[in-house]
């Protein structure tokens, strides 16, 4: 069955041309070339500001900015969130990105008095993370402790499920033959939509 993904990429650098940035090419390109349809987000190519308290995230207005994004997060049926471990868990932009678009009313509806629904339950994601430690240090002797909250705390509170990591260590190591690899690996991901 043909999925509708959005690959949301995060990491921070509006240039490019980062390790993550040729994984989720690679993702879109299995996706695509096995006829899911797939949007694209550049968190770094947004300008939204931070929320700074309870009644901007509840009662304000999402920014104009981040309407489109928003539309492609309820569009889509898998979530794919890209970024680069920094201090140990997403970077600050990833954070206020997902605290801006996972208002209430679009990501959960919370009404006085009833438990919170998560009107984003049906969706599946992805969460590929790359790091310069090996990923089984980060996993294993750090428990994944940042992407364990984005997952728990985040993604499956607004309803997604089931959530999927992928954690790539040594992104500086290993050359070209194993991005190939790798690359090869977010196809396959892309074409099975997972």
């Amino acid at each position: 069955m043909d999925q509708r993904i959005v690959i949301i990429q995060g990491h921070p650098d509006p240039r490019g041309g980062h390790l993550g940035h040729a994984l989720a090419d690679a993702y879109a390109q299995g996706a695509s070339a096995a006829g899911h349809e797939v949007r694209r987000i550049e968190v770094a190519a947004l300008d939204f500001p931070v929320l700074r308290t309870k009644e901007a995230w509840t009662s304000e207005a999402l920014p104009e900015s981040l309407r489109e994004a928003q539309e492609a997060i309820g569009w889509a049926s898998h979530v794919v969130l890209c970024f680069p471990l920094w201090l140990g868990t997403m970077p600050a932009l990833v954070k206020a990105f997902l605290e801006q678009v996972l208002r209430p009313g679009f990501a959960v509806d919370a009404q006085p008095g009833k438990p919170w629904r998560r009107t984003l339950a049906g969706r599946s994601a992805r969460v590929v993370v790359t790091m310069g430690m090996p990923a089984s240090i980060y996993r294993w002797f750090y428990f994944a402790h940042g992407v364990r909250g984005l997952e728990r705390n985040v993604l499956a509170f607004c309803g997604f499920g089931p959530i999927r990591q992928t954690l790539i260590g040594m992104v500086d190591g290993g050359g070209p033959a194993r991005h190939e690899r790798l690359f090869a690996r977010m196809r396959e991901l892309g074409r099975q939509a997972r």
